[in-house]
């Protein structure tokens, strides 16, 4: 079984692994269950009250997800995704709201840059929840070795990606009547409101 088989046995089955994406390392988990989430907050240490990103193989596989994602929240997906952005979009439905901490109506979504095995993994799979793999308030890793041992013991696979950039994605909350910069990261955000504003002129 090749580790790409081992990596989407394991998040079919609701355990735990580390990924490698366009950013940082992150551990991810079935978004399709409350408990699988809650297994993540408490392996990561993370207030559950606090949001998690819903982290698509592609546009088509987030539109499936999350079928709401239609008009001005689809119109702004398609202009940064796929990238290194986080996009917090209108969650009508109030779909995974294990993963949207206080507010249900919004959720974060993204679709990395891939390539090689993490690629393929989420290619079969679909959708995955993505938090980067360390502990709550520690450094985001940029190497298998700089993911806190107590996580990698924990996670049932961990495909190595080499060493990634290590700046987390961009987060970009389009959920409100006007767009908010929540973190500056591996892409510009001034960038990604000049393109969403032209593709909604």
């Amino acid at each position: 079984m090749s580790i790409v088989d081992e990596a989407v046995a394991a998040i079919q089955t609701g355990r735990p692994v580390i990924l490698p994406t366009d950013t940082v390392y992150g551990l991810c988990a079935s978004p399709y269950r409350e408990e699988y989430a809650r297994g993540v907050y408490r392996l990561k240490g993370r207030d559950e009250t606090k949001p998690t990103a819903l982290l698509a193989g592609d546009l088509d596989w987030l539109f499936e997800c999350v079928p709401e994602l239609r008009g001005r929240a689809g119109m702004i997906a398609r202009a940064l995704l796929p990238g290194p952005y986080t996009l917090i979009l209108p969650n009508p439905a109030r779909r995974y709201r294990w993963l949207t901490g206080t507010t249900p109506t919004a959720i974060g979504v993204r679709v990395p840059e891939l390539d090689g095995p993490a690629a393929d993994v989420l290619a079969r799979v679909g959708c995955v929840m993505a938090t980067s793999a360390n502990f709550s308030g520690e450094p985001d890793p940029r190497t298998v070795d700089e993911v806190p041992d107590e996580i990698c013991s924990a996670c049932a696979v961990i495909v190595d990606g080499g060493e990634l950039p290590g700046t987390p994605s961009t987060v970009l909350d389009f959920s409100g009547r006007e767009p908010k910069v929540v973190r500056e990261g591996a892409a510009p955000a001034a960038e990604a409101l000049e393109r969403v504003a032209a593709v909604l002129a």
